[in-house]
C-alpha cells in the first residue's frame, strides 16, 4: 500500500485556507511551500517568531498526501470552491510507494564532527572516533541536535572554556546538548532549565543515555545559585527580557555565552548586557553570532 502525493499552486491569500480545506476533506497531511524555491524568484521567510509580516509566498505550492483510493479530483474541486478559488487549480499527482520511513529518516542523520575531540552521534550509528568525546543524541522534538550554527557556536565555546570542576548552567536547554557536552568536558555540577516540559523530558533522557550527571528542570521550578559558566542559546527577544535573570546566575568572575542572535542584533544585545556583564563577539557562523564575556569580580 502506498499514497498519493498531490501538489497544486495558489496565491498567498488562499494557501492556508486551501490546505485546511483539503485536510478537512480527508487529506493525511498538507504543507505550504514556496513555488519558486530553487529559482531566482525564491523568497526566503525567516526571523524570530512574530517577526514575519507578510502572509506567505506570492506563488505558494500546497503539497498534500492522500490515501491511494481518494477521489482527488472531487476533493480538490470541493476544497477550492469552499475557499472561493476559481477556476479549480491544476494539480499533479505522484504515487508514493510504501517504504521503511524509520530507516529512511535515520539515513538522513550522520555523525556531526564539532571539533577534533567532540562529535555528535545518533544512537543508531557507530562513533567515527571512539576516543573522542561523543554526544549520543537523536533528532527529536526538542531544539538542539548540533546541526544549527548557534548550537555549534556554543559547543565550540564550551570546548574552549570549560575547565574540570566548574559549575555550568544551560539556560534554555532544549535537548540538553550543551549541558551534556559541558558535563562530558568536565563541568560539575551541571544544571539545565527550559520553559518546555517536553524539552526537559528529552534532556533528562539524553543525559541518561550519555551517562552524565546533568540535572534538568522546567522554568516553573525555582532556580537559585550562581555558576562559573552560563550558556543561553535561545533567541534575541527572550535574551533581552531575561537579561537580569540570566546575569544573576553568573558568579563574580564567571563567564557567560549567548547565542541564537543574528549578526545585526549583536550590538543591541551587548548594550543591554553591559549593565551586568561586558560581552563581545566570540565567533560567527552563517549570519549568527556567539557573544561571550566575564562578569566583573565583586568590588572589595
Amino acid at each position: 500500500m502506498g499514497w498519493l502525493s498531490v501538489t497544486l499552486e495558489t496565491d498567498c491569500t488562499h494557501a492556508e485556507a486551501l490546505a485546511d480545506a483539503l485536510m478537512e476533506a480527508g487529506a493525511l497531511s498538507a504543507t505550504i511551500e514556496d513555488a519558486d524555491a530553487g529559482t531566482p524568484d525564491e523568497k526566503p521567510q525567516f526571523g524570530e517568531p512574530g517577526a514575519i509580516t507578510t502572509p506567505g509566498w506570492d506563488r505558494s505550492r500546497v503539497a498534500v498526501l492522500f490515501d491511494p483510493d481518494a477521489d482527488v479530483a472531487a476533493i480538490v474541486a470541493g476544497a477550492a470552491a469552499n475557499c472561493g478559488i476559481t477556476p479549480t487549480p491544476t494539480y499533479a499527482i505522484e504515487e508514493i510507494a510504501e517504504q521503511n520511513w524509520v530507516q529512511l529518516t535515520q539515513a538522513q542523520f550522520d555523525p556531526i564532527r564539532i571539533s577534533e575531540r567532540l562529535w555528535i552521534v545518533p544512537s543508531w550509528h557507530d562513533s567515527p572516533d571512539p576516543q573522542a568525546i561523543n554526544l549520543i543524541l537523536d533528532p527529536g522534538m526538542a531544539f538542539g541536535t548540533g546541526s544549527h550554527p548557534t548550537t555549534r557556536l556554543c559547543l565550540e565555546w564550551l570546548e574552549r572554556t570549560v575547565a574540570p570542576g566548574q559549575s555550568l548552567l544551560d539556560y534554555g536547554c532544549g535537548s540538553g546538548i550543551l549541558a551534556i557536552a559541558g558535563a562530558k568536558l568536565g563541568a560539575t555540577p551541571v544544571v539545565g532549565v527550559d520553559i518546555d516540559p517536553q524539552a526537559v523530558s528529552a534532556a533528562i533522557a539524553n543525559a541518561e543515555r550519555n551517562r552524565t550527571d546533568a540535572r534538568f528542570a522546567d522554568s516553573g521550578q525555582p532556580l537559585s545559585g550562581e555558576y562559573d559558566l552560563v550558556v543561553a542559546n535561545i533567541l534575541a527577544n527572550p535574551l533581552r527580557v531575561l537579561a537580569p535573570a540570566i546575569c544573576s546566575h553568573v558568579r563574580a568572575g564567571g563567564r557567560l555565552a549567548l547565542s541564537g542572535i543574528l549578526a545585526e542584533q549583536a550590538e543591541e544585545l551587548m548594550a543591554i548586557y553591559a549593565n551586568w556583564i561586558p560581552l563581545a563577539i566570540a565567533d560567527t557562523r552563517e549570519g549568527w553570532v556567539c557573544l561571550a564575556g566575564q562578569k566583573p569580580e565583586a568590588a572589595c
